[in-house]
This record gives structure tokens, C-alpha cells and sequence, in this order.
């Protein structure tokens, strides 16, 4: 009787268990969050939490077609960061464990309609996907993922991109690996906090909504029909896709000068980012920002605007009336709809005076635009001449040949190419020019009507592009139709292997990363390049000595020079050679508010023996709250207003004021922020 009591005695204990981890654990979700397949997205919030070292995704999931790619937890653009999604008939848990290189883990897919979980491990240097609380696949990837900004979505790899078409529920994220074990719990719906940075579940969306239920207060918003415009096909070179988002032109005006202010890739430390800052005349691969033209005696320019709750980027307009020291409202012509300073617009004149904005893309998501004044010299009303796609964007209009038009495009890579028109509105077909391993950055300028001359560095293969070196030039004397080295030998297009003709200097086996700043002429045509030099790509002393160096063309040999140091590879300035054989480099030099981050204080240098040693004639700015970044060089530059820049903190959101100063630095004169009247004179801050 006493056996028979205590058997039944366990047998309580074992139904009275079973009942509690039935309670506990719903392997199989009743119902989920719903998404569209075309549209729906959810987005969370601060994608600083989930720059990881390792870490762990979950998410039940039930399909109701299997014939497509579909995203179901992800951070970046497809084949980098992370990504768990069903891609060609397999589950796939892929990570970037190195800059652009990436591998996956691998399962069956799964039937349509069947609720599966899904749990992707990372632990810097093995991916392993579980399904359904077993592990169905590994894969070795040593490494660890690049930091970036990207935010995590869930249903969608990004707004109406491989979107979903089916239900989620019970969304996880980690910043460990877990074991096998702990896979098996977390696929019962079991707790599995140790490490738990965000969890989202049906039960806690509200609307839009989405909070997560873990121990961290993140949010996603969850939108479940949203307006996506329809991405262009793919199939097509990207000047021959049809752009559904177009933005409208708004012929407006603001009542004050604001730039954008704009980040890349955070870096974990007290730098805070790769580069950042007030950037509404970046970057050294967009030219050119200013034109004057003495027919109306006005320095017409254009930078990279915002609103006044710096959400969003705003190509301006305007100019400075150089008879009344003033300058109008500025004219707002498109809301670019992205706060990436990569799309900031550039400036062209022909010869009747017609003001031209080129508004660039950073790659080929968004459409770019080439727009045109209504009346010469006159920044009031444009008109749309095209819709296009590309990047860092060099127009020039060059008397007898029309414009030359040195561009990037995404296509395998960063490739340059070339296009030309006679007015403007008819183009040829983009020519490509250079595509070594994965691309390049590219600096361009004109020598009056004569020729045009590009200078580039490259990015190895399988080492990422934050890897950047070599030094290359080359020229057109007939507006594209050859193309030389500064030699006159001519080059056989496109460019596609490193060691070609066009090779001024060879970086790459002393570890030296280049970033491109500026290219000009001296008085007999021979190409000067400026640029700097750096042991690799973070923000921070661990780089230095980051030196700005010149190379010139002295007719039958390169000569390359440089003895002037910076503390950030972002430090960007211009380099003029004036009548007198005078060099003269106005840049931000001087160690700023935000050391070793991008910009700093300006200063004006100059050289009497073309480059080999520098004299700091002036300090142009000090005390200043915010770094000053990229000053930029006019077409044709008036000596009152010789350059112009923009500030902003360099490790958080700030407003960004604009300033020019003249030829000689006797003032910087800062852009009126806030105007009350039609026109006012910008005052005096140093």
C-alpha cells in the first residue's frame, strides 16, 4: 500500500509538472503579427543596442508562399550585417563576419501555412541556425560584424524589400550565442532572459505601436500598409530605371541658412563615429559647390540643407551679391527625403548663365536629379530636366564642348563614369571609365576650356571599403572621347587592373589608406593632386600620422610632397594656385572642439616652392563650439568670398551654421541663420 501510495504520489508530481510547463510553454503561436507581403514593416528603435559582437535572433514564423525571398529578422542591406530569412527555397541565417564578406547557415524551407521556429546564433566565429529547437545547420565565420548604423527590422529586410508574406510572433534578440539547449527551451516558448535585449510579441503590439516585452524599454513601429513605392527594376543600368519616388520641386523659401547635419558608421568609443558632423558641403567627391560668375558680379551656390528639426535633407539655392555685401532668402528646391548628407546637390552654369543642381543619390535606391534655373543668373524657379541615378556628382561646364559630367555609379561596385551634353538636357549614355576590384573615389576639375582631369584612388578586393589607397590620374583633352595619363599616354578604357598607365602612386603595399580632397592646375596645365594619407580607416590617434600631401605633374615625373598634419582622415580643404605661382590650402588643420573627429579649426597655408614646405600665415577660426568641416573652393573664386564650409559637434546631432571667408582671411563671415527680411548681410564671427 505504501508503494501504491507513493507511485501515485509521482504521478501527480509528474502530471502536476507537465500541466505547469504546458502552462509555460506554447510551442506552436495560435496566431501572429500579420504582414502583407509587399508593404508591411516593423522598425525598432535605437539600432545602437543591437551592434553586437555576438548575439542570437528568434522568430516563429508561418509563410503563406515559399516562392520568394522573404525577410524575417535583419540589419542592413542584403549580404551584409545580418539577415535570417527564407531566400531560394532555404532558411538562411547569414552574417558579414568580415567588411563585405559574408557566408550562411542553411535549412530546408518550410511548408506554406506551418508555423516553424526559427533561432540564428552568431558567436564570432560560428553561425548555427536552429528549427524548431534543433539545430539544422552551421557554418564557420571567424570574425565580427562591421559597425554600422542600420537599424533591426522584422518582416522585411527593408521597407518594401523581400517583405514578409505571411505571420511573426515571439521575436527575439540576444547579445550572446546561445547553446543548443537553450535553443530547445526558447523553440517551447520558454523564458530565456540572460542577455535578452528586445522581445516582441502579438500580444504587445498596440497599433503602431510595438514595444518590446524584454527587460530593455526598446521599441519598433509596425506599420502594417504603409506607402512603398515600388523599387525600380533592377535589370536595368540605374540610368534607365523608372523612379516611382519622385520628389517634387518646391521653387520655396526659408527664412534662414541650416545645414544638415550627418553621421557614418559608429565605432564604439569615445570617437563615437567614422565621421560626422555638420556636412552640408560634403563630400570631397561632390563639386562643385560654388561658381562666380562677374557678368552679375554674385557667388551662386548650393549646399545641403534642413528643416528646422534637422529631419530631413533640403537642397538649397542661393547667392551672394557681392555690390551689397548680402544675400537673399535661400531657395529651397527638393526635399530629398533621406537625412544621408551623401545626397547633398552640386552647382553648374553654362555660359548663358542658367543655374544648374545636380541632387545626388547615395547609390541606387533613391533618384537623383539634374534641375534648371527658369531665367539666367536667377535662383527663384527651376524646372526638371531630368530623373536619373547617380553619385558623387562633378559637373562642369566647359566653353566649346558644353558639360562634362565625371559621376559614380553603383554598378559592381563604385565605377566612374563619364557623360557629356551640349545643353543640358540631351546626355549620352554614362560611359564607364574605371572598375577596379571594388571601385573607386574620384576627385575631377577642368583647366579652362583645354582639358578635364580626374584623380582616384581604389579599393582593394575583400578587405571592405573603409580600405582605400593608391593614387591615380588621368585626362580628356576633347571632352571624353580619349582619355590619357598625364603624360599623354593613351589609356585603354575601362581601367580594371591595378597596376595600369594611370598609376601616379602606389600605396597599397606601405599599408597607407588615401582619401581623395582636391585637384587644380597650375598656370601651364599640369594637374596638382591633393590629398591625405593614414594608417587606416577609425577615427583617433591609433591612425596618425595622417599627412596632407600634394602630387604634381612636373612634366615628366610625379612629385609628391607633405609635411602638414590632421588628426582625422575626414579633414577636407581646398588648395588654390593663384596668378603669382602662390599656393594657398585653406583647411580645418588645427585641432578643434572635437579632437580627432572630423574637421576642427580653420587655418590658411601657404607654399612659394609648390608644396615642399607650408607656412601658417593665419588661424581662421577659434574658440568655436563645433568642428568646422569641408571647405570648399569656388569656380572661379572671387577674393571676398574664396571659400565656404560648414560646422556641427562631431559626436552628436547639433545645428550646422555655413561660413565663407575671403582670399586673404581677413574676416569669416557666418550665413544668417535666421532672417527676418528679404536679404540680409551675413555677420562677422571671427
Amino acid at each position: 500500500m505504501k508503494h501504491v501510495s507513493v507511485l501515485l504520489a509521482a504521478v501527480i508530481l509528474t502530471l502536476c509538472s507537465t500541466a505547469a510547463i504546458a502552462a509555460a510553454d506554447e510551442p506552436t503561436p495560435v496566431a501572429g503579427v500579420p504582414y502583407n507581403g509587399k508593404t508591411t514593416y516593423a522598425q525598432a528603435a535605437n539600432p545602437a543596442a543591437f551592434d553586437l559582437d555576438q548575439f542570437s535572433v528568434a522568430a516563429w514564423a508561418k509563410f503563406q508562399r515559399t516562392d520568394r525571398s522573404q525577410g524575417l529578422v535583419n540589419r542592413g542591406n542584403p549580404g551584409s550585417l545580418f539577415t535570417l530569412y527564407l531566400y531560394e527555397g532555404r532558411i538562411r541565417m547569414l552574417v558579414e563576419y568580415a567588411p563585405s564578406t559574408y557566408t550562411h547557415a542553411n535549412a530546408a524551407a518550410p511548408e506554406a501555412n506551418t508555423w516553424v521556429h526559427y533561432l540564428g546564433t552568431y558567436d564570432g566565429e560560428t553561425i548555427s541556425l536552429y528549427v524548431n529547437g534543433r539545430r539544422a545547420a552551421s557554418q564557420k565565420a571567424p570574425g565580427r560584424i562591421p559597425k554600422a548604423d542600420d537599424p533591426l527590422m522584422i518582416g522585411a529586410v527593408s521597407p518594401g524589400v523581400r517583405v514578409l508574406d505571411g505571420e511573426i510572433d515571439d521575436v527575439r534578440v540576444w547579445s550572446r550565442a546561445l547553446d543548443a539547449d537553450e535553443a530547445a527551451m526558447v523553440a517551447r516558448r520558454g523564458a530565456m532572459s540572460g542577455g535578452l535585449i528586445a522581445h516582441w510579441t502579438k500580444d504587445s503590439l498596440d497599433g503602431e505601436n510595438w514595444p518590446s516585452a524584454g527587460p530593455t524599454p526598446l521599441a519598433a513601429r509596425y506599420l502594417a500598409n504603409p506607402k512603398i513605392e515600388t523599387p525600380p527594376d533592377t535589370s536595368l543600368p540605374p540610368w534607365q530605371r523608372t523612379y516611382t519616388s519622385i520628389a517634387e520641386i518646391e521653387n520655396g523659401k526659408l527664412d534662414g541658412y541650416r545645414g544638415i547635419w550627418y553621421f557614418n558608421q559608429p565605432q564604439g568609443d569615445e570617437y563615437v563615429y567614422k565621421y560626422s558632423g555638420g556636412l552640408g558641403t560634403y563630400s570631397c567627391k561632390h563639386r562643385p559647390f560654388a561658381i562666380y560668375r562677374p557678368e552679375v558680379h554674385k557667388t551662386f551656390f548650393c549646399y545641403g540643407g534642413t528643416n528646422e528639426a534637422g529631419t530631413t535633407l533640403l537642397h538649397m539655392v542661393s547667392y551672394f551679391d557681392h555690390a551689397t555685401g548680402t544675400v537673399p532668402r535661400p531657395t529651397l528646391l527638393v526635399d530629398k527625403h533621406t537625412t544621408d548628407a551623401h545626397d547633398n546637390p552640386v552647382i553648374a552654369m553654362d555660359a548663358e548663365g542658367y543655374v544648374f543642381i545636380f541632387s545626388s543619390s547615395h547609390g541606387t535606391g533613391r533618384p537623383s536629379y539634374i534641375s534648371r534655373s527658369k531665367r539666367p543668373y536667377d535662383i527663384d524657379e527651376f524646372e526638371r530636366i531630368l530623373t536619373t541615378n547617380f553619385s558623387y556628382t562633378q559637373p562642369f561646364y566647359m566653353a566649346g564642348k558644353g558639360f562634362v559630367f565625371p559621376q559614380t555609379i553603383y554598378l559592381g561596385g563604385r565605377a566612374i563614369y563619364f557623360q557629356t551634353s551640349r545643353d543640358g538636357y540631351e546626355w549620352t549614355e554614362p560611359r564607364l571609365l574605371s572598375l577596379i576590384a571594388q571601385g573607386h573615389y574620384q576627385i575631377s576639375e577642368p583647366f579652362g576650356s583645354v582639358k578635364l582631369g580626374s584623380a582616384f584612388n581604389y579599393h582593394p578586393p575583400g578587405k571592405g571599403l573603409n580600405w582605400r589607397t593608391n593614387l591615380y590620374y588621368m585626362e580628356t583633352p576633347d571632352g571624353g572621347e580619349t582619355w590619357n595619363n598625364a603624360a599623354g599616354g593613351a589609356l585603354e578604357l575601362p581601367l580594371t587592373a591595378t597596376d595600369n598607365p594611370a598609376l601616379v602612386q602606389e600605396y597599397e603595399s606601405q599599408g597607407r589608406n588615401v582619401y581623395m580632397k582636391d585637384i587644380t592646375f597650375d598656370a601651364d596645365g599640369r594637374p596638382v593632386i591633393l590629398y591625405l594619407t593614414s594608417g587606416g580607416w577609425e577615427s583617433g590617434p591609433a591612425n596618425d600620422p595622417r599627412i596632407w600631401q600634394t602630387a604634381r605633374w612636373t612634366g615628366r615625373a610625379w612629385d609628391i610632397q607633405g609635411t602638414i598634419r590632421s588628426d582625422n582622415n575626414y579633414d577636407f580643404g581646398s588648395l588654390y594656385i593663384e596668378q603669382d605661382g602662390t599656393w594657398r590650402l585653406i583647411a580645418p588643420t588645427e585641432t578643434g572642439p572635437q579632437p580627432y573627429n572630423p574637421g576642427g579649426e580653420v587655418a590658411m597655408w601657404t607654399s612659394a616652392d609648390r608644396g615642399t614646405t607650408w607656412t601658417k600665415v593665419k588661424q581662421l577660426t577659434r574658440d568655436s563650439p563645433y568642428n568646422h568641416t569641408y571647405v570648399r573652393r569656388p569656380v572661379n573664386a572671387h577674393p571676398d568670398f574664396y571659400a565656404i564650409w560648414a560646422d556641427g559637434h562631431a559626436r552628436q546631432p547639433s545645428a550646422s551654421r555655413l561660413y565663407f571667408t575671403d582670399r586673404d582671411g581677413t574676416r569669416v563671415w557666418r550665413l544668417p541663420v535666421q532672417m527676418e527680411n528679404e536679404t540680409a548681410k551675413p555677420e562677422v564671427a571671427w
